[in-house]
Protein backbone atom coordinates (compact mmCIF):
# COMPACT_ATOMS: atom_id res chain seq x y z
CA UNK A 1 0.00 0.00 0.00
CA UNK A 2 1.12 3.60 -0.56
CA UNK A 3 0.60 6.78 1.42
CA UNK A 4 -2.49 7.77 -0.60
CA UNK A 5 -4.23 4.47 0.08
CA UNK A 6 -3.25 4.60 3.77
CA UNK A 7 -4.68 8.10 4.01
CA UNK A 8 -7.91 7.08 2.31
CA UNK A 9 -8.26 4.11 4.67
CA UNK A 10 -7.97 6.45 7.65
CA UNK A 11 -10.44 8.94 6.14
CA UNK A 12 -12.93 6.17 5.37
CA UNK A 13 -12.70 4.70 8.89
CA UNK A 14 -13.07 8.15 10.46
CA UNK A 15 -16.19 8.89 8.42
CA UNK A 16 -17.60 5.43 9.17
CA UNK A 17 -17.18 5.70 12.94
CA UNK A 18 -18.35 9.31 13.00
CA UNK A 19 -21.46 8.32 11.05
CA UNK A 20 -22.10 5.36 13.37
CA UNK A 21 -21.66 7.60 16.41
CA UNK A 22 -23.99 10.23 14.98
CA UNK A 23 -26.66 7.66 14.14
CA UNK A 24 -26.36 6.08 17.60
CA UNK A 25 -26.73 9.49 19.27
CA UNK A 26 -29.71 10.51 17.10
CA UNK A 27 -31.59 7.25 17.58
CA UNK A 28 -30.85 7.12 21.32
CA UNK A 29 -32.25 10.65 21.64
CA UNK A 30 -35.31 9.49 19.71
CA UNK A 31 -35.94 6.59 22.09
CA UNK A 32 -35.48 8.75 25.20
CA UNK A 33 -37.73 11.48 23.80
CA UNK A 34 -40.54 9.02 23.07
CA UNK A 35 -40.22 7.41 26.51
CA UNK A 36 -40.48 10.82 28.20
CA UNK A 37 -43.73 11.57 26.38
CA UNK A 38 -45.41 8.16 26.38
CA UNK A 39 -47.29 8.76 29.63
CA UNK A 40 -49.72 11.26 28.11
CA UNK A 41 -51.26 11.73 24.70
CA UNK A 42 -50.32 15.19 23.32
CA UNK A 43 -53.20 17.60 24.09
CA UNK A 44 -53.95 18.33 20.42
CA UNK A 45 -54.63 14.61 19.86
CA UNK A 46 -56.07 13.61 23.25
CA UNK A 47 -59.71 13.85 22.13
CA UNK A 48 -59.17 11.42 19.21
CA UNK A 49 -56.29 9.10 20.11
CA UNK A 50 -56.46 7.08 23.30
CA UNK A 51 -53.56 6.77 25.73
CA UNK A 52 -53.43 3.05 24.89
CA UNK A 53 -53.01 3.77 21.16
CA UNK A 54 -50.41 6.45 21.91
CA UNK A 55 -48.40 4.04 24.05
CA UNK A 56 -48.67 1.33 21.39
CA UNK A 57 -47.20 3.76 18.85
CA UNK A 58 -44.41 4.59 21.28
CA UNK A 59 -43.60 0.92 21.88
CA UNK A 60 -43.73 0.14 18.14
CA UNK A 61 -41.45 3.04 17.22
CA UNK A 62 -38.95 2.19 19.94
CA UNK A 63 -38.90 -1.47 18.88
CA UNK A 64 -38.26 -0.52 15.24
CA UNK A 65 -35.58 1.97 16.26
CA UNK A 66 -33.78 -0.59 18.41
CA UNK A 67 -33.91 -3.14 15.60
CA UNK A 68 -32.54 -0.49 13.26
CA UNK A 69 -29.61 0.12 15.61
CA UNK A 70 -28.78 -3.59 15.74
CA UNK A 71 -28.93 -3.85 11.96
CA UNK A 72 -26.83 -0.69 11.66
CA UNK A 73 -23.96 -2.29 13.58
CA UNK A 74 -24.32 -5.56 11.68
CA UNK A 75 -24.17 -3.68 8.38
CA UNK A 76 -21.11 -1.77 9.55
CA UNK A 77 -19.36 -5.07 10.33
CA UNK A 78 -20.37 -6.41 6.92
CA UNK A 79 -19.04 -3.24 5.27
CA UNK A 80 -15.70 -3.60 7.04
CA UNK A 81 -15.63 -7.31 6.22
CA UNK A 82 -16.10 -6.70 2.51
CA UNK A 83 -13.66 -3.77 2.38
CA UNK A 84 -10.87 -3.41 4.94
CA UNK A 85 -10.80 -7.10 5.89
CA UNK A 86 -10.65 -8.30 2.30
CA UNK A 87 -14.05 -9.86 1.57
CA UNK A 88 -14.37 -8.28 -1.87
CA UNK A 89 -10.77 -9.14 -2.67
CA UNK A 90 -11.50 -12.80 -1.87
CA UNK A 91 -14.72 -12.73 -3.90
CA UNK A 92 -12.92 -11.10 -6.82
CA UNK A 93 -10.17 -13.73 -6.86
CA UNK A 94 -12.78 -16.49 -6.61
CA UNK A 95 -14.85 -15.15 -9.51
CA UNK A 96 -11.74 -14.50 -11.59
CA UNK A 97 -10.74 -18.12 -11.06
CA UNK A 98 -14.18 -19.33 -12.13
CA UNK A 99 -14.76 -17.13 -15.17
CA UNK A 100 -11.46 -15.49 -16.11
CA UNK A 101 -11.28 -11.77 -16.95
CA UNK A 102 -14.24 -10.42 -18.87
CA UNK A 103 -17.91 -9.58 -18.49
CA UNK A 104 -18.84 -12.92 -16.93
CA UNK A 105 -16.35 -12.27 -14.14
CA UNK A 106 -17.65 -8.76 -13.54
CA UNK A 107 -21.31 -9.75 -13.60
CA UNK A 108 -20.52 -12.73 -11.38
CA UNK A 109 -18.75 -10.41 -8.93
CA UNK A 110 -21.76 -8.08 -8.65
CA UNK A 111 -24.32 -10.88 -8.38
CA UNK A 112 -22.12 -12.87 -6.00
CA UNK A 113 -21.88 -9.83 -3.73
CA UNK A 114 -25.64 -9.23 -4.01
CA UNK A 115 -26.36 -12.86 -3.13
CA UNK A 116 -24.11 -12.81 -0.05
CA UNK A 117 -25.52 -9.53 1.27
CA UNK A 118 -29.09 -10.78 0.68
CA UNK A 119 -28.31 -13.86 2.76
CA UNK A 120 -26.91 -11.67 5.53
CA UNK A 121 -30.02 -9.43 5.45
CA UNK A 122 -32.44 -12.37 5.49
CA UNK A 123 -32.61 -12.96 9.29
CA UNK A 124 -33.26 -9.26 9.94
CA UNK A 125 -36.00 -9.15 7.31
CA UNK A 126 -37.59 -12.28 8.75
CA UNK A 127 -37.46 -10.92 12.31
CA UNK A 128 -38.97 -7.60 11.25
CA UNK A 129 -41.87 -9.28 9.44
CA UNK A 130 -42.69 -12.25 11.63
CA UNK A 131 -41.65 -11.04 15.07
CA UNK A 132 -41.84 -7.26 15.27
CA UNK A 133 -44.70 -6.61 12.84
CA UNK A 134 -46.50 -9.70 14.14
CA UNK A 135 -46.19 -8.52 17.76
CA UNK A 136 -47.93 -5.22 16.98
CA UNK A 137 -50.63 -6.76 14.81
CA UNK A 138 -49.48 -5.51 11.42
CA UNK A 139 -48.23 -8.68 9.75
CA UNK A 140 -50.80 -10.45 7.57
CA UNK A 141 -48.36 -12.59 5.60
CA UNK A 142 -47.72 -16.28 5.96
CA UNK A 143 -44.30 -17.79 5.40
CA UNK A 144 -45.33 -19.09 1.97
CA UNK A 145 -46.28 -15.63 0.67
CA UNK A 146 -43.13 -14.13 2.17
CA UNK A 147 -40.97 -16.70 0.37
CA UNK A 148 -42.87 -16.22 -2.90
CA UNK A 149 -42.29 -12.47 -2.64
CA UNK A 150 -38.62 -13.08 -1.92
CA UNK A 151 -38.14 -15.27 -4.99
CA UNK A 152 -40.23 -12.99 -7.19
CA UNK A 153 -38.27 -9.89 -6.17
CA UNK A 154 -35.02 -11.77 -6.79
CA UNK A 155 -36.08 -12.94 -10.24
CA UNK A 156 -37.34 -9.49 -11.15
CA UNK A 157 -34.11 -7.91 -9.93
CA UNK A 158 -32.06 -10.25 -12.09
CA UNK A 159 -34.26 -9.75 -15.15
CA UNK A 160 -34.20 -5.96 -14.92
CA UNK A 161 -30.80 -5.44 -13.35
CA UNK A 162 -28.72 -7.67 -15.60
CA UNK A 163 -29.21 -5.63 -18.82
CA UNK A 164 -28.58 -2.36 -16.95
CA UNK A 165 -25.43 -3.74 -15.32
CA UNK A 166 -24.11 -5.08 -18.64
CA UNK A 167 -24.77 -1.74 -20.37
CA UNK A 168 -22.93 0.25 -17.68
CA UNK A 169 -19.98 -2.15 -17.63
CA UNK A 170 -19.78 -2.05 -21.42
CA UNK A 171 -19.72 1.77 -21.40
CA UNK A 172 -17.07 1.80 -18.66
CA UNK A 173 -14.84 -0.37 -20.84
CA UNK A 174 -15.59 0.97 -24.33
CA UNK A 175 -16.88 4.55 -24.19
CA UNK A 176 -13.66 6.35 -23.30
CA UNK A 177 -13.18 9.12 -20.75
CA UNK A 178 -16.82 10.27 -20.96
CA UNK A 179 -18.24 6.85 -20.15
CA UNK A 180 -19.73 8.24 -16.93
CA UNK A 181 -21.92 10.68 -18.90
CA UNK A 182 -23.23 7.97 -21.24
CA UNK A 183 -23.79 5.62 -18.30
CA UNK A 184 -25.75 8.35 -16.53
CA UNK A 185 -27.96 8.78 -19.60
CA UNK A 186 -28.61 5.03 -19.67
CA UNK A 187 -29.33 4.98 -15.93
CA UNK A 188 -31.71 7.96 -16.19
CA UNK A 189 -33.53 6.33 -19.10
CA UNK A 190 -33.83 3.13 -17.10
CA UNK A 191 -35.33 4.98 -14.11
CA UNK A 192 -37.91 6.69 -16.34
CA UNK A 193 -38.69 3.36 -17.99
CA UNK A 194 -39.30 1.83 -14.55
CA UNK A 195 -41.67 4.66 -13.64
CA UNK A 196 -43.69 3.92 -16.77
CA UNK A 197 -43.87 0.12 -16.49
CA UNK A 198 -44.22 -0.17 -12.72
CA UNK A 199 -48.00 0.40 -12.37
CA UNK A 200 -49.11 -1.80 -15.25
CA UNK A 201 -46.51 -4.59 -15.37
CA UNK A 202 -44.56 -4.86 -12.11
CA UNK A 203 -46.95 -3.98 -9.28
CA UNK A 204 -49.64 -6.44 -10.51
CA UNK A 205 -47.10 -9.26 -10.10
CA UNK A 206 -47.36 -8.86 -6.34
CA UNK A 207 -50.84 -7.48 -5.69
CA UNK A 208 -54.31 -7.58 -7.13
CA UNK A 209 -55.54 -4.22 -8.43
CA UNK A 210 -59.30 -3.94 -8.66
CA UNK A 211 -60.99 -0.97 -10.36
CA UNK A 212 -62.78 1.20 -7.81
CA UNK A 213 -66.43 0.28 -8.02
CA UNK A 214 -69.05 2.69 -9.30
CA UNK A 215 -70.78 4.73 -6.65
CA UNK A 216 -70.72 7.93 -4.67
CA UNK A 217 -67.03 7.65 -3.71
CA UNK A 218 -65.92 7.20 -7.30
CA UNK A 219 -68.09 10.09 -8.43
CA UNK A 220 -66.62 12.35 -5.76
CA UNK A 221 -63.08 11.35 -6.74
CA UNK A 222 -63.75 11.98 -10.42
CA UNK A 223 -65.28 15.35 -9.54
CA UNK A 224 -62.16 16.33 -7.58
CA UNK A 225 -59.90 15.24 -10.43
CA UNK A 226 -61.98 17.19 -12.93
CA UNK A 227 -61.87 20.34 -10.76
CA UNK A 228 -58.10 20.13 -10.46
CA UNK A 229 -57.50 19.25 -14.12
CA UNK A 230 -55.99 15.86 -13.36
CA UNK A 231 -56.27 12.79 -15.57
CA UNK A 232 -55.32 9.22 -14.68
CA UNK A 233 -55.33 5.80 -16.27
CA UNK A 234 -57.86 4.38 -13.82
CA UNK A 235 -58.77 4.32 -10.13
CA UNK A 236 -57.78 1.14 -8.32
CA UNK A 237 -57.99 -0.57 -4.94
CA UNK A 238 -55.00 -2.78 -4.05
CA UNK A 239 -55.22 -5.73 -1.69
CA UNK A 240 -52.55 -4.46 0.67
CA UNK A 241 -54.32 -6.18 3.58
CA UNK A 242 -52.99 -9.60 2.49
CA UNK A 243 -49.52 -8.49 3.61
CA UNK A 244 -49.98 -5.77 6.20
CA UNK A 245 -52.51 -3.81 8.24
CA UNK A 246 -50.74 -0.55 7.34
CA UNK A 247 -52.66 1.78 5.03
CA UNK A 248 -51.73 4.22 2.29
CA UNK A 249 -52.75 5.81 -1.00
CA UNK A 250 -50.47 6.76 -3.88
CA UNK A 251 -50.06 7.63 -7.53
CA UNK A 252 -47.88 5.49 -9.75
CA UNK A 253 -46.55 6.02 -13.23
CA UNK A 254 -45.89 8.98 -15.50
CA UNK A 255 -47.90 10.67 -18.20
CA UNK A 256 -50.81 8.67 -19.55
CA UNK A 257 -49.81 5.67 -17.41
CA UNK A 258 -50.62 7.38 -14.09
CA UNK A 259 -52.80 5.35 -11.76
CA UNK A 260 -54.58 6.37 -8.57
CA UNK A 261 -54.25 3.54 -6.04
CA UNK A 262 -55.91 3.14 -2.64
CA UNK A 263 -55.05 0.42 -0.15
CA UNK A 264 -58.12 -1.58 0.81
CA UNK A 265 -57.17 -0.92 4.44
CA UNK A 266 -57.42 2.82 3.79
CA UNK A 267 -60.86 2.47 2.22
CA UNK A 268 -61.99 0.56 5.32
CA UNK A 269 -60.54 3.05 7.80
CA UNK A 270 -61.58 6.43 6.38
CA UNK A 271 -64.85 8.13 5.57
CA UNK A 272 -65.61 9.27 2.03
CA UNK A 273 -64.77 12.91 2.82
CA UNK A 274 -61.48 11.87 4.41
CA UNK A 275 -60.54 9.75 1.38
CA UNK A 276 -61.21 12.75 -0.87
CA UNK A 277 -58.95 14.90 1.34
CA UNK A 278 -56.15 12.33 1.18
CA UNK A 279 -56.51 12.14 -2.59
CA UNK A 280 -56.40 15.94 -2.82
CA UNK A 281 -53.09 15.86 -0.95
CA UNK A 282 -51.68 13.32 -3.42
CA UNK A 283 -53.00 15.38 -6.33
CA UNK A 284 -51.15 18.33 -4.87
CA UNK A 285 -47.84 16.53 -5.31
CA UNK A 286 -48.52 16.12 -9.03
CA UNK A 287 -50.06 19.53 -9.66
CA UNK A 288 -47.16 21.26 -7.87
CA UNK A 289 -44.67 19.16 -9.87
CA UNK A 290 -43.13 17.58 -6.80
CA UNK A 291 -42.72 14.29 -8.65
CA UNK A 292 -40.84 15.95 -11.52
CA UNK A 293 -38.72 17.95 -9.07
CA UNK A 294 -37.81 14.77 -7.23
CA UNK A 295 -36.91 13.02 -10.48
CA UNK A 296 -34.81 16.01 -11.54
CA UNK A 297 -33.01 16.11 -8.18
CA UNK A 298 -32.38 12.37 -8.31
CA UNK A 299 -31.08 12.66 -11.86
CA UNK A 300 -28.70 15.50 -11.02
CA UNK A 301 -27.44 13.67 -7.93
CA UNK A 302 -26.78 10.53 -9.95
CA UNK A 303 -24.92 12.63 -12.55
CA UNK A 304 -22.62 13.92 -9.81
CA UNK A 305 -22.12 10.40 -8.47
CA UNK A 306 -21.26 8.99 -11.91
CA UNK A 307 -18.79 11.84 -12.44
CA UNK A 308 -17.04 11.08 -9.14
CA UNK A 309 -17.03 7.36 -9.96
CA UNK A 310 -15.50 8.15 -13.36
CA UNK A 311 -12.55 9.70 -11.57
CA UNK A 312 -12.27 7.18 -8.72
CA UNK A 313 -12.23 4.08 -10.89
CA UNK A 314 -8.78 4.96 -12.22
CA UNK A 315 -7.28 5.71 -8.80
CA UNK A 316 -5.29 2.78 -7.41
CA UNK A 317 -5.49 4.19 -3.87
CA UNK A 318 -9.31 3.95 -4.01
CA UNK A 319 -9.12 0.17 -4.32
CA UNK A 320 -6.16 -0.42 -2.04
CA UNK A 321 -7.50 1.92 0.63
CA UNK A 322 -10.62 -0.26 0.81
CA UNK A 323 -8.79 -3.57 1.02
CA UNK A 324 -8.79 -4.48 -2.68
CA UNK A 325 -5.65 -4.90 -4.75
CA UNK A 326 -5.98 -3.50 -8.27
CA UNK A 327 -5.55 -6.36 -10.74
CA UNK A 328 -3.32 -5.85 -13.84
CA UNK A 329 -6.01 -6.86 -16.33
CA UNK A 330 -7.74 -4.29 -18.53
CA UNK A 331 -11.15 -3.22 -17.21
CA UNK A 332 -11.21 -5.99 -14.60
CA UNK A 333 -11.77 -3.37 -11.90
CA UNK A 334 -14.90 -1.77 -13.40
CA UNK A 335 -17.35 -3.94 -11.48
CA UNK A 336 -15.20 -3.61 -8.37
CA UNK A 337 -15.29 0.18 -8.70
CA UNK A 338 -19.10 0.07 -8.87
CA UNK A 339 -19.37 -2.12 -5.77
CA UNK A 340 -16.89 -0.14 -3.69
CA UNK A 341 -18.52 3.15 -4.64
CA UNK A 342 -22.02 1.94 -3.73
CA UNK A 343 -20.71 0.53 -0.45
CA UNK A 344 -18.93 3.65 0.79
CA UNK A 345 -21.17 6.37 -0.65
CA UNK A 346 -23.68 6.30 2.28
CA UNK A 347 -20.80 6.71 4.74
CA UNK A 348 -19.74 10.00 3.16
CA UNK A 349 -23.22 11.41 2.42
CA UNK A 350 -25.24 10.72 5.59
CA UNK A 351 -24.59 14.24 6.90
CA UNK A 352 -26.49 15.60 3.86
CA UNK A 353 -29.66 13.71 4.82
CA UNK A 354 -31.33 16.71 6.57
CA UNK A 355 -31.26 18.65 3.29
CA UNK A 356 -33.21 15.89 1.51
CA UNK A 357 -35.63 15.49 4.40
CA UNK A 358 -36.22 19.24 4.56
CA UNK A 359 -37.08 19.36 0.86
CA UNK A 360 -39.50 16.46 1.25
CA UNK A 361 -41.23 18.01 4.28
CA UNK A 362 -41.59 21.29 2.37
CA UNK A 363 -43.39 19.40 -0.40
CA UNK A 364 -45.69 17.79 2.17
CA UNK A 365 -46.69 21.17 3.57
CA UNK A 366 -47.37 22.44 0.05
CA UNK A 367 -49.48 19.40 -0.81
CA UNK A 368 -51.43 19.85 2.43
CA UNK A 369 -52.16 23.47 1.48
CA UNK A 370 -53.35 22.29 -1.94
CA UNK A 371 -55.64 19.75 -0.28
CA UNK A 372 -57.03 22.41 2.06
CA UNK A 373 -57.84 24.58 -0.97
CA UNK A 374 -59.51 21.87 -3.08
CA UNK A 375 -61.04 19.66 -0.40
CA UNK A 376 -61.22 20.16 3.38
CA UNK A 377 -58.41 20.82 5.83
CA UNK A 378 -60.54 19.43 8.66
CA UNK A 379 -61.16 16.20 6.76
CA UNK A 380 -57.45 15.84 6.00
CA UNK A 381 -56.66 16.40 9.68
CA UNK A 382 -59.12 13.73 10.77
CA UNK A 383 -57.80 11.30 8.14
CA UNK A 384 -54.21 11.90 9.23
CA UNK A 385 -55.11 11.34 12.89
CA UNK A 386 -56.76 8.04 11.97
CA UNK A 387 -53.75 6.95 9.92
CA UNK A 388 -51.35 7.91 12.70
CA UNK A 389 -53.37 5.72 15.03
CA UNK A 390 -53.89 2.78 12.65
CA UNK A 391 -50.23 2.76 11.55
CA UNK A 392 -48.92 3.26 15.12
CA UNK A 393 -46.94 6.33 14.03
CA UNK A 394 -45.44 8.15 16.97
CA UNK A 395 -46.90 11.57 17.74
CA UNK A 396 -43.77 12.65 19.63
CA UNK A 397 -40.66 12.10 17.52
CA UNK A 398 -37.39 13.66 18.59
CA UNK A 399 -36.85 16.86 16.54
CA UNK A 400 -33.28 16.00 15.52
CA UNK A 401 -34.26 12.45 14.55
CA UNK A 402 -37.12 13.87 12.52
CA UNK A 403 -34.76 16.34 10.84
CA UNK A 404 -32.56 13.48 9.62
CA UNK A 405 -35.00 10.68 8.91
CA UNK A 406 -38.55 11.92 8.40
CA UNK A 407 -39.80 12.69 4.91
CA UNK A 408 -43.06 13.99 6.44
CA UNK A 409 -43.39 16.74 9.07
CA UNK A 410 -43.98 15.64 12.67
CA UNK A 411 -47.67 15.10 13.44
CA UNK A 412 -48.12 18.14 15.71
CA UNK A 413 -46.48 20.56 13.24
CA UNK A 414 -48.39 19.17 10.30
CA UNK A 415 -51.74 19.40 12.07
CA UNK A 416 -50.98 22.97 13.20
CA UNK A 417 -50.12 23.92 9.62
CA UNK A 418 -53.39 22.45 8.35
CA UNK A 419 -55.41 24.24 11.02
CA UNK A 420 -53.82 27.49 9.90
CA UNK A 421 -54.90 26.66 6.33
CA UNK A 422 -58.45 25.98 7.53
Amino acid sequence: MNSHSDTFTIVFLCFLFLTLGLKLWINSRHIRHILRHRGQTPPEFAHKISLEAHQKAAAYTIAKTKLGLILMFINACVLLGFTIFGGLQWLSVTMLGWFGPGYLYQIGLVFGFSFLTALIDLPGDYYNQFVLEEKFGFNKMGLGLWLRDLFAHTALGVALGLPLLWAILYLMAQAGSLWWLYAWLVFTGFMLFMQIIFPTFIAPLFNKFTPLEEGELRQSIEGLMQRTGFTANGLFVVDGSKRSAHSNAYFAGLGAKKRVVFYDTLIAQLSQAEIIAVLAHELGHFKLRHVLKLLAMTSLSSLAFFFVLGWLKDQVWFYQGLGVQALPVAHVNDAMALLLFMLVLPVFTFALQPLLSRSSRKHEYEADAFAAQHASADDLISSLVKMYEENAATLTPDPIHSMFYDSHPPAALRIAHLRAQA
